[in-house]
């Protein structure tokens, strides 16, 4: 198991089997999940996330199950990982919160750690991110971050951003396919 990580407000540690019911009561929520996969039933749930967590022995790294760090309640899942599901879009960041978590800065205190993480950590060139157009609120995360607007993917239904290590070379223009899958 990874090592537990703590920021100003919130603990992150690998996933438990005891975090799937609450984190389902979460991703089974169409109010919490609006712009994003809402997963009715348990099994699928824990699949998911179970298929995330797998990746971690090829990565290092797979989502976090997020906790308040004053009362260590579950609020959450987020951080680096590669979708299993479609990888081709490489190392993204991802999360969601409880709706009762909105608004507080969780996403961006979280996607912060992340980046941290990933350029540090594990070396990463650079990260992506997805978000519906009309997630405004996960956006601006995003942007606080410095994720830049890559482009729509129709295919995901979703903008696309990326962010480039800074002491890295981007690449040049034109050097990814259209859809922004990796070569």
């Amino acid at each position: 198991m990874r090592d537990v990580i703590e920021t100003e407000r919130l603990v992150l540690r690998s996933l438990l089997e005891e975090d799937i019911e609450p984190l389902h009561r979460i991703q089974s929520d169409p109010i919490a999940m609006k712009y994003t996969v809402c997963i009715p039933s348990v099994e699928g749930t824990e699949k998911r996330f179970k298929a995330y967590a797998a990746l971690e022995k090829q990565t290092g790294f797979s989502p976090w199950t997020i906790l308040l760090r004053n009362d260590s309640k579950i609020i959450g899942w987020g951080g680096l990982g590669v979708d299993p599901f479609d990888p081709g879009w490489g190392v993204e960041v991802v999360y969601f919160f409880h709706p009762g978590q909105w608004g507080k800065g969780f996403g961006t205190e979280l996607v912060g750690e992340a980046l941290k993480q990933g350029f540090g950590k594990f070396d990463l060139p650079e990260i992506n991110a997805f978000a519906h157009p009309q997630n405004a609120a996960s956006i601006r995360v995003l942007e606080k971050n410095g994720f830049q607007f890559m482009a729509f993917r129709p295919t995901l239904n979703r903008n696309h951003y990326r962010l480039y290590r800074k002491d890295r070379p981007r690449p040049l223009p034109g050097k990814n396919p259209p859809d922004g899958r990796q070569p």
